[in-house]
């Protein structure tokens, strides 16, 4: 089954990483993945989007067609104005309701869902870093988009190893906030 995903936040947020290491669990699973990244000229602080295709078969075209992405993740408010376009009717979006403003017509065309996601990683977690981990098990478990214990296993190949007991904490609080 093809999933066309998309991450936005800003540079540093570390949606780039969330988007790798789904991309990479799903070669390791057999299958298809890339990841495409946008950005601004900014280092930190600039609109990101991070578009990932996963599929069964080989994948042509790196980039999500537009209002066929069926999942989007925003941290970031700029982000999110910029790139929910491309969600398709009824999709689902999930933000972070501190930085991101859905509209009552935004609510009405999308599922969208409130999760605290960089609180969690900064309180919960105690490394705002793991954010793109809370994120990572968010998308795994909202969407199925690949299977669980391959999302942990890479995640574990391409986070330091000096903060993978925070990381592993991070995708068990994620995990726990889609499941609600």
């Amino acid at each position: 089954m093809k999933h066309q995903l998309r991450f936005t936040g800003v540079g540093g947020q570390g949606v780039l990483l969330a988007g790798e290491i789904l991309a990479a669990a799903k070669i390791e699973s057999g299958g298809y993945g890339v990841k495409a990244a946008t950005y601004t000229s900014q280092v930190r602080g600039g609109a990101t989007k991070v578009d990932i295709i996963l599929d069964e078969n080989e994948i042509i075209y790196p980039y999500a067609n537009e209002g066929e992405i069926e999942f989007m993740l925003s941290t970031a408010n700029v982000s999110y104005k910029q790139f929910k376009s491309g969600v398709k009717k009824g999709g689902i979006i999930v933000v972070d309701p501190n930085l991101v403003t859905p509209s009552a017509e935004d609510r009405e065309q999308w599922k969208i869902y409130e999760i605290p996601i960089i609180t969690i990683a900064k309180e919960e977690v105690g490394n705002v870093v793991t954010q793109s981990v809370v994120a990572l098990a968010i998308v795994v478990t909202m969407t199925g988009c690949v299977n669980r214990d391959e999302a942990i296993a890479t995640m574990k190949s391409k986070v330091p190893a000096k903060v993978l007991q925070e990381n592993l904490r991070a995708y068990e609080l994620g995990e726990k906030c889609a499941k609600r």
